[in-house]
């Protein structure tokens, strides 16, 4: 599975359409409307980076009011979780 993290700049006025119109395609997990330089942050999670292309330049940034989307992809994955079952490896409660 592969993640991406869309940046989204788009028209004020169209942004709670646009946020919808994002979640609402596949292979979208989630839309999150933020504060600062970007207005909405879409976590994409696709089988092949072919579904990205499609996705974004093909489906994203053709929904009207997005204005510019800047595209990461994600490597790996860190969380408290994955780092307290690092550290826990090999020990038991006695």
């Amino acid at each position: 599975m592969i993640t991406a993290i869309v940046l989204i700049q788009t028209a004020a006025e169209r942004l709670t359409e646009a946020a919808q119109e994002i979640a609402d395609l596949e292979g979208v997990a989630e839309v999150y409307s933020c504060a600062g330089d970007v207005d909405l942050i879409a976590v994409l999670r696709v089988s092949d980076h072919e579904k990205i292309a499609d996705i974004v330049p093909g489906r994203i940034n053709k929904v009207t009011g997005v204005l510019d989307t800047d595209t990461h992809i994600a490597f790996r994955s860190y969380s408290r979780q994955d780092t307290e079952a690092a550290f826990s490896l090999g020990m038991e409660d006695e």
